[in-house]
Formats: C-alpha cells, structure tokens, sequence
C-alpha cells in the first residue's frame, strides 16, 4: 500500500491534517527544521546540565512533591526511566486504537518545538511506532489531567524501553518482543526525557481531535435527518425562512436554517397546504438549537487547534533565551471546559432528536400509530424509541461537567487538578451514542416518509433515503429491530457527505 507522508513542521495543523492523520493510512516525517530545533534543545541541556549545579525540577531533582530531593548526575538517566514505570498505574477499559494513534502523533507534534528537551532518537521512536502502527495498550483511568496525563503517557512509552504490552498486525506483543521482532534498540533516557513524554495533555487532545471531527460530521447528519423528519412529520417551512434568522443573527442558528431550506428545497412535502398553523419545537426550532450546538462546536475546535499547535510539558526550555522555566502547561483547564461544552452540546442534538422520533411515531399528522400499517399487531417503531430515550437519559448523565471537580494529590504540590481526561472520556462516549440516537431517528423518519406517497421530499432527501433503503428496508411488519439500528448507525458511520 502506497502511504501518503505528512511532515511534522511548524506550521500550524488544521482539522483536515488530523483528519489525513487519522484517516488517511499516513505516515508521518520530521522536518528538516524540526530535527535542528530537536537536536539543538538537547545539546543546549545536556551543557546545562554539566556547567550548572543549581536544581532544575525533573531534570536533576525528584518529581512532584519529592522537587526538593537533588539526583546525583550519574543517576539522571535511571530517573526518567523509573519515572515512565512507575507512572503506568492506568486501569478500566483500553483506549481505542484510533485514539492511541492520535495520541502517538500528538506527542511528536508537540516535541518538535524544540522546547521539551528529547533525543532525536526519542522522537523518531515514536514516528517508527506511529508508522509501523505498534501502538501501545493504554487504559482510559488514572490521569487527573493536570502534570499531564501522566498515567496513560506513561504507558504509551513503556514499549520505547521494551516495557508494556503493544497492537502490532493483529497481535499483542510484549514491549521487548516488538523491540526484538522489528530490530529497534531500547531508547535510553537522558535527563528530563521521561518528563518532556509524560507531561503533556496527548491524551486529552487525542480524544477531543476525535470528538470534534465525528461532532462536525454528526452536526451535518442531525440536519439532514431533522430535514428528512420534518417532511415525514408534515412540517412546515417558514421556520427556516431567512427574515426570522436575521433578526436573531447567531451564526450558527443562520447556518443551520440555511442548510435545511437547501435540503428541503424542491420538496412537494414542504410545499404543501398544511392543516396545522404550527410544529412542535423539535421541528421548528432546529435552527435554534441545531445552531446553537454549532457555535459551541465552532469554539471547541478553536480550543482544540490551539492545544495540539502547543508545547504542554514541563519544565520548558528556551536555548535562545538561555532559560530553563518551571510553569504549567501541563494542564488541562482550557480542555476540560471545552470538553465538557462539547459532551453538552452533542448531548442537546441527541436530546431534539429523540423528541422527533417520537413525535413521528405518536400517530399524529395522519401517520398510523409507530408507523407500521396493522398496529396492535405489529408494534413498529414503539421500541426504538425507548431505546432513544435511555441513551439520551445516559448521555444528560455524561454532561455532568468533570472541570469542576479537583482532588489534591502529589501531597499537596499538585492542589488543583482539571479532571479533563474524564471529561475526554465521557464526551467520547456522548459522541459515539449521538450516533445511536440518531440512527433511530433515521429509521423512523424514513418510516414516516413511506406514508407520505405518493408526495415526495426534495430531490437530494430522496436520494439519501434511497441510499439508505438499500441497507434498512422499509418496514411492513415486526422484525428483529437491533439488526436494522446496526445497520443504520453504520451507515451514518460510512456515508459520503457533502464537506
């Protein structure tokens, strides 16, 4: 297989770069100017090192609350690598595989600064592991998210000194089974490597790239399926009408109207004379609150491109400026807020739409009872929509916000911690039911639209319902329904949209 390169530099990653990254069987290179500013970080530390006696935190002294212990130079190296095996204290379940992979190139990106203080060969490791995908077993529990996420950093680079467990073509290998099996040395850690690997806010980071592009795509999916609903449900046009949305002008609520009148428009639905002079919110207010998850996705992307673009460990070193500077970028605030934002966000696009779904199966707007045509025999989509209603009751328990909590460790040195490595995991899961959810309402709005013939809805809606029916058919009696929500998540999962 032909793999397309991308060049770890200074310039700054965009959305579509992480998405090559994740998506596009990459391989990934350090650029010229990266491998100088790499090389002359270290140089520059290594001479510290020798020249100066004064304590440097994590580079010659004890971490966390131990910064007071000086380390004898010729201890430095044993240090880091203590640091890495005694920091893999992760547990539950194992991180996702694709987000290990982010995880691995995040790290790279964010030591290519030149301001982390890694061997080249420390770096390149990792390029080898992200390119040959040998990707670390990481567990989702034990970061606080502020030092970093130490614990599941730490796994992620056991296998450089041939700890840990890795994936590898179909296999798990110990981590000195695939230094042996791919011909690769252990890397032996200089002064403060361990730290520049193990501070950082990868994890955090990794989840949020992840959450934000599948956000961006099920925002688009949520339109689409609420268009799809408002015709099977009879709706009426003049929500959307641009006059009511420039006198209220939120971009995204402007955004939203606008993309359901070019779905709907053509539809012989929408055009209709309609009996009822209004809808239900969860029709007529999708540009309101469709668009207002929008905005809110809009400002995690910000916050997210920002933080993959940064240096997060800790301490930071500025050759130029002849600086070796203990701080805290390390931690995660600006992500738990903009993470737990996200959970909610998604959450409200999940919560309108089981609201449609039942609404259409309600047997209101002369649809037959959970639109199937001999009722009472045939329960229909009765069950789907209990199914709906308690992912959304679970994801509204998901946005219970993880950046208000802070438990005080590292005997009080570390008094004020984000928690946004618990707010990553939950919006992950809040993002993986949205698709559940919406699924659903898919089935069932395409349900509904059956009953709606021999009218039709606009040109493109027709296309993507017939897309669909070649995956779930219509439904004209009882069936084993998990089969076709499957199906139809997969399919949300898989189908081409419109950038």
């Amino acid at each position: 297989m032909n793999l397309e390169s991308h060049t770890i530099s200074k310039k700054p990653l965009t959305l579509a770069d992480l998405d090559f990254v994740l998506h596009g069987h990459s391989k990934i290179i350090l650029s010229e100017d990266s491998k100088k500013k790499i090389s002359h970080c270290r140089e520059y530390l290594d001479q510290k090192i020798v020249s100066s006696s004064v304590p440097i935190y994590g580079i010659n002294t004890g971490f966390g609350s131990l910064y007071n212990k000086n380390i004898p130079t010729d201890q430095l190296e044993k240090l880091q690598e203590n640091l890495v095996m005694s920091h893999a204290c992760g547990t539950g379940a194992e991180v996702p595989r694709e987000i290990v992979l982010l995880m691995l190139f995040l790290k790279v990106q964010s030591l290519s600064y030149g301001n982390s203080g890694v061997q080249i060969d420390t770096a390149q490791r990792l390029i080898d592991m992200f390119n040959q995908r040998v990707l670390p077993k990481v567990y989702e529990l034990g970061s606080l998210g502020a030092s970093g996420d130490l614990a599941p950093l730490a796994h992620l680079s056991l296998p450089l000194i041939g700890k840990g467990e890795v994936h590898y073509l179909g296999k798990i290998y110990e981590g000195h089974e695939i230094l042996a099996l791919l011909n690769w040395s252990p890397i032996h850690f200089k002064a403060k490597e361990g730290l520049a690997l193990l501070n950082g806010t990868q994890f955090m980071s990794a989840y949020g790239v992840w959450c934000v592009l599948h956000g961006q795509r099920l925002l688009q999916l949520a339109n689409i399926i609420g268009a799809l609903s408002t015709d099977g449900f009879d709706g009426r046009i003049e929500p959307f009408d641009e006059l009511v949305h420039q006198i209220r002008p939120h971009k995204g609520q402007r955004q939203v109207a606008q993309e359901i009148r070019t779905l709907l428009a053509g539809s012989e639905i929408a055009r209709q004379s309609k009996k009822h002079v209004q809808d239900p919110y969860s029709f007529r207010c999708i540009p309101q609150v469709h668009g207002a998850s929008s905005d809110a996705l809009e400002y995690v992307v910000n916050v997210i491109l920002t933080e993959v673009n940064s240096v997060s460990d800790n301490p930071n070193i500025f050759p130029e400026e002849d600086k070796i500077i203990s701080a805290g970028n390390f931690h995660g605030q600006p992500l738990a807020l903009a993470l737990d934002f996200l959970a909610i966000a998604l959450s409200e696009l999940g919560s309108i739409s089981e609201r449609r779904t039942f609404q259409l199966i309600s047997g209101s707007r002369d649809l037959p009872n959970y639109l199937v045509a001999n009722p009472g025999i045939n329960s229909g989509m009765m069950i789907p929509q209990y199914t709906a209603a308690s992912i959304v009751s679970q994801n509204k328990q998901l946005c219970t916000p993880a950046s208000v909590d802070s438990i005080v460790s590292s005997n009080g040195q570390e008094d004020h911690v984000s928690m946004g490595a618990n707010a990553a995991t939950k919006a992950y899961r809040v993002v993986t039911n949205l698709y559940s959810i919406l699924a659903i309402e898919l089935i069932t709005a395409t349900q509904a639209l059956n009953f709606r013939k021999p009218l039709r809805t606009s040109p493109f809606l027709e296309q993507f319902k017939d897309n669909f029916r070649t995956v779930v058919p219509f439904i004209e009696s009882d069936r084993v329904l998990h089969n076709d929500m499957a199906k139809a998540e997969s399919f949300l999962k898989e189908v081409k949209l419109i950038k």
